[in-house]
C-alpha cells in the first residue's frame, strides 16, 4: 500500500451505517460487556435475559447486569453517559423490541439447545435482513444452524469477542456456506470501524484460531512445569516479556483469565478435537489447578490463583503457590539467567540457554510453534491471520509464524529432527527461506503455496510502520524521527524508551518545524508504540536536582516551552494522534496542536502534581485557555481557574478519549479514531482539511484574578488537608499551582499574555524541583513506579 492509502467508496460508508440499532440476548459478563461497547460506539442497544422464577423484578438479570457495568473497574464504558445508550429488558415481555435491530447478538450459557431455542424465537420476530451472531467460542456454526431455516442461516455467523469487549481488540469472524458474503463484509466492516476491532476471519475449527493455540500454549506451560519441576515465577519470567508474551506470563494469564475456566476449557476442547490432535497429549488433569478452585482460589476475580495479595498484619504481600505442596510463599522476583540473556540474543538465546529455565522456555514454545504450523491451513488460510490473531488476543509482541522467523524456520526445523520430532509440512515447506519478507519496502508473507504476498490492510488503514519500511526518515536522532506521510503530509515520530521527552525530542520537534515549512502542507504528530508519551524524562531532571544543577533544569524548562510556542504559532497546521498514555509533556504537546484525533483508548493527562510539580511546558496556560474560551460550561473570572485546579491539582488522567472531553484535552471540535490502526490516516485527514486557507493563531491576552483566586484555592485544600484527603506536599505543591493559574500578582483588571503564565510555570516548577519532598516523590516513582504520599 502506498503512503496515500486506500479510499473508502460510497458503498464502504453505507455498510457501516447498516447497524444503527443492536440487540444482545444474554446479560452475563460478555453479553453485558459487548452491550456496553456497543454503547461505546454509539449503538443504543436492547439488552435481555431470562426471567428468573419468582422474580419481582421482571428484568432483574440485565438490569443488575448494568449496575455492574456502570462500577466496573477498569471500566466497561469510554464515558458514564454512554450507559443510557442501554436498555435492560427480558426475553418474555420484550422480545418483540429486537425487530428494532439491525444486529442481533447471542451470548447466552455455552449449550446448543439453549442456543437453538433462543433463535427459533429470533427467527420469529426479527426484521429481514437483520443479522444474527453467536459470541460462542466453542460450538461450529454449521451445528449452529442445523434445522434452522434458510433465511436464518444466510444472515447468521459467529462474532467472538474477547473479554474483556472494549479493550481487547480481537474480534473473530466466522461465517457458514450459507452465510450471505453482503452479511460477512458488513459485520467486519461495521466492527472494524464502529467498534475498532481487528476483525480477523477463521475457519468453523474448535477454538478458531486464538483459542486454538493459547489453551494449547497455556495447558502445554502448565504440563511442562509439573513433570520439569519448574516454579510459576520461574515459568512467567521466561515466558512473559523475554518470549515476546504480556509480562503477565502464563501463570498471570490463567489467574487473569479464571482458573475455573481451565477445566472447562479444557473439556470443550477435549470433545471436538480431532483423535490425534497434540492437545490431547499436552493435556494433563492437574490437581494444583482442583485444590486451589476448591479452596476459592479461582484468579483475580476471586481471593487469588497462582499468586494472591495476603492482607495479613495489615500489610499487602504478594504471594505465590509451590505447584507441588499448594503453599504459598512471598514472591521473590526472579530472573532467570535464559531471561537476561533473552535482552542480549534474543528469543534464541532464550531457548538455548542451558539452565532448567532455558529448557523449559525451548520444551514450551517449541511445542507451540510446531503446533501452531501443523494448523494452516485448517484454521486459517494464511500464516498473517493467524499471528494476527495471537496478538490481538492474547498481546503477544510477534505472532508464532513472525516468531519462528525470528528463531529460523530452518534452525527449528533442524532441532525437531534432532529430537526425533516430526516437521510440520509448512514448515519442511519454508526450507531456508522465511514465512515474511519485505520486497520493494512492502511487507509480504508465504502463501501456503509458496508465493509470497503482501500482508493484506484494510481499506483506508494507514501505518507508519509500512511507510518506513519503504522510506527514509526526513531527519532523526535517538529521540525521534520525521517521516512523509504523502500527500503533502509530515508526521513526528516519538521512538525513546516510554517515549519520555528529552532534549532530543525537543530538538526533532524544531527540526519538524523547518522540515514543513520548506514546502510541505501540515504536521501529525504519532507514533504507533504502546503509549503516545509518558512525559517528560524525570530522570533526568532529578540527576541535575541531586547534582544542583539548576541552570540545567531552567534550560530543560525553557526548551520545552520555546519548542511548544512554536509549534503552536508555525504557519501550517499541527495535528496531535495520541493512543495509549499521553501524560505530561506528551499531553503539552497535544494541548499546543490545532488539533487532536485521538485514539479511543487514549488516556491523557498532566499528573506532574503527583510528583510534587506542575506542568511547566506551557500546559497550564492552554488549560487556561480552554476553560475560559469555553463560556458555556465556565462563566465569569473564578470558574475557569477552579476547573483547570481541580483537573491539573488532582493529577486527573481521562479513561478514554471520550471523557478526556469533559476534562478539556480535547475540544469538541477533535476527533476519535475507535480503531487506532486508523488514527493515522484520520490525523492526515484533518490535518490536510485544516491546511486549506491555514493561519496560526495569534498570541492571546487574558484577565484573571490573581491573589484573590489563590487564596480561595488554598482554603479549599487546607478543607482537603484536614480531612486527610491532601498531604503536607500536596499543600505546598497546591499553593505553586494557585498561584500559576491565578496569573501571579494580577487582578481582574488586568491583562497577562500567555509569556506570563509561562513564566509562572516556570518559577514555579523550578521552586519545586528544589523541595526535597519532590526529590523524594520522583525518586520513588523512578524506583517502584508508584507515587508517594509525602
Amino acid at each position: 500500500m502506498g503512503k496515500e492509502g486506500i479510499k473508502m467508496t460510497q458503498a464502504d460508508k453505507a455498510e457501516i451505517g447498516r447497524i444503527s440499532q443492536a440487540a444482545v440476548i444474554g446479560a452475563g459478563v460478555m453479553g453485558s460487556g459487548i452491550a456496553a461497547h456497543l454503547a461505546n460506539a454509539g449503538v443504543p442497544v436492547l439488552l435481555l435475559d431470562i426471567v428468573p422464577p419468582d422474580a419481582d423484578n421482571r428484568n432483574v438479570l440485565a438490569g443488575t447486569a448494568l449496575k455492574k457495568l456502570n462500577k466496573a473497574d477498569p471500566a466497561a464504558f469510554m464515558h458514564k453517559k454512554n450507559a443510557r445508550l442501554v436498555t435492560p429488558g427480558n426475553l418474555e415481555d420484550d422480545l418483540e423490541k429486537v425487530a428494532e435491530a439491525d444486529w442481533i447478538v447471542e451470548a447466552v450459557v455455552e449449550r446448543l439447545d439453549i442456543k437453538q431455542d433462543v433463535y427459533g424465537k429470533l427467527e420469529g420476530v426479527r426484521k429481514a435482513g437483520s443479522i444474527v451472531s453467536s459470541n460462542t467460542s466453542t460450538i461450529p456454526l454449521h451445528d449452529l444452524v442445523e434445522g434452522l431455516p434458510e433465511t436464518f442461516a444466510r444472515d447468521f455467523l459467529i462474532t467472538h469477542f474477547f473479554n474483556p469487549p472494549r479493550y481487547m481488540r480481537l474480534l473473530e469472524v466466522v461465517a457458514g456456506e450459507k452465510t450471505d458474503p453482503e452479511i460477512l463484509r458488513a459485520m467486519m466492516d461495521f466492527a472494524d470501524m464502529r467498534l475498532g476491532k481487528g476483525v480477523v476471519e477463521c475457519k468453523d475449527t474448535p477454538g478458531f484460531i486464538a483459542n486454538r493455540i493459547g489453551s494449547f500454549w497455556m495447558q502445554t506451560a502448565l504440563t511442562e512445569a509439573l513433570e520439569m519441576g519448574v516454579g510459576v515465577e520461574e515459568a512467567d519470567a521466561v515466558l512473559g516479556r523475554p518470549a515476546g508474551a504480556p509480562k503477565s506470563g502464563i501463570f498471570g494469564l490463567m489467574d487473569l483469565v479464571g482458573l475455573d475456566l481451565i477445566p472447562e476449557v479444557s473439556k470443550s476442547m477435549l470433545a471436538r478435537l480431532p483423535e490425534d490432535d497434540p492437545y490431547r497429549n499436552a493435556h494433563r488433569d492437574a490437581e494444583i489447578v482442583t485444590q486451589l478452585i476448591e479452596s476459592g482460589y479461582t484468579g483475580r476475580k476471586g481471593k487469588g490463583g497462582f499468586y494472591r495479595l495476603n492482607r495479613e498484619g495489615g500489610e499487602k504481600v504478594k504471594e505465590v503457590v509451590d505447584l507441588e505442596t499448594g503453599e504459598f510463599s512471598p514472591v521473590r522476583r526472579v530472573t532467570p539467567e535464559a531471561a537476561k540473556t533473552a535482552k542480549s540474543y534474543g528469543l534464541r538465546g532464550l531457548v538455548q540457554h542451558p539452565d532448567d529455565s532455558g529448557r523449559y522456555a525451548w520444551s514450551v514454545l517449541s511445542q507451540t510453534l510446531s503446533y501452531t504450523a501443523s494448523l494452516v491451513p485448517e484454521i486459517a488460510d494464511t500464516v498473517a491471520a493467524v499471528d494476527e490473531a495471537i496478538k490481538l488476543g492474547y498481546n503477544w509482541k510477534k505472532g508464532p509464524f513472525e516468531m519462528l522467523d525470528e528463531l529460523g524456520p530452518a534452525w527449528f526445523a533442524e532441532k525437531l529432527r534432532e529430537e526425533g520430532r516430526p516437521v510440520p509440512e509448512l514448515l519442511e515447506a519454508v526450507g531456508d527461506k522465511t514465512f515474511y519478507r519485505v520486497r520493494d519496502g512492502v511487507l509480504e508473507y508465504r502463501e501456503t503455496s509458496g508465493e509470497y504476498e503482501p500482508v493484506p490492510r484494510r481499506p483506508g488503514v494507514l501505518l507508519l510502520e509500512d511507510i518506513k519500511r519503504g522510506s527514509e526518515p526526513l531527519a532523526s536522532n535517538s529521540s525521534a524521527s520525521i517521516w512523509d506521510v504523502g500527500d503533502g503530509v509530515v508526521c513526528l515520530e516519538f521512538h525513546s524508551h516510554s517515549n519520555a521527552l528529552d532534549r532530543g525530542t525537543l530538538a526533532m520537534v524544531k527540526k519538524a518545524i523547518k522540515v514543513v515549512g520548506d514546502g510541505y502542507k501540515a504536521l501529525v504528530i504519532h507514533n504507533e508504540a504502546t503509549n503516545f508519551s509518558v512525559g517528560a524524562n524525570i530522570g533526568v531532571g532529578l540527576f541535575a536536582a541531586n547534582m544542583a544543577l539548576w541552570q540545567v533544569v531552567e534550560e530543560e524548562v525553557q526548551m520545552g516551552q520555546e519548542a511548544y510556542k512554536a509549534l503552536k504559532h508555525a504557519p501550517f497546521p499541527v495535528v496531535g494522534a495520541p493512543a495509549g498514555m499521553a501524560l505530561g509533556g506528551g499531553c503539552e504537546i497535544l494541548l499546543h496542536s490545532d488539533a487532536i484525533q485521538a485514539a479511543a483508548e487514549s488516556y491523557i493527562g498532566q499528573p506532574e502534581t503527583g510528583l510534587g510539580l506542575v506542568p511547566a511546558w506551557g500546559g497550564c496556560k492552554e488549560m487556561l485557555l480552554r476553560a475560559i474560551e469555553n463560556k458555556k460550561r465556565y462563566q465569569g473570572p473564578m470558574p475557569p481557574v477552579m476547573q483547570v485546579f481541580q483537573t491539573v491539582g488532582m493529577a486527573t488522567v481521562s479513561k478514554s478519549a471520550a471523557e478526556a472531553r469533559g476534562l478539556l484535552f480535547l475540544r469538541e471540535s477533535d476527533g476519535i479514531s475507535m480503531n487506532r490502526d486508523r488514527l493515522l490516516a484520520d490525523a492526515k485527514a484533518k490535518a490536510l482539511e485544516l491546511s486549506e486557507d491555514y493561519s496560526p493563531p495569534e498570541m492571546e491576552s487574558f484577565s484573571l484574578p490573581g491573589p484573590t483566586a489563590a487564596a480561595a484555592i488554598e482554603l479549599a485544600v487546607q478543607d482537603y488537608r484536614k480531612s486527610g484527603r491532601a498531604t503536607p506536599h500536596d499543600v505546598v505543591v497546591a499553593g505553586y499551582l494557585a498561584r500559576v493559574l491565578s496569573g501571579g500578582d494580577t487582578d481582574i483588571t488586568e491583562t497577562v499574555t500567555e509569556d506570563d503564565i509561562r513564566a509562572l510555570e516556570k518559577e514555579a516548577f523550578v521552586a519545586l524541583i528544589k523541595h526535597p519532598d519532590t526529590l523524594a516523590r520522583v525518586q520513588h516513582m523512578l524506583e517502584t513506579g508508584k507515587p508517594l504520599r509525602n
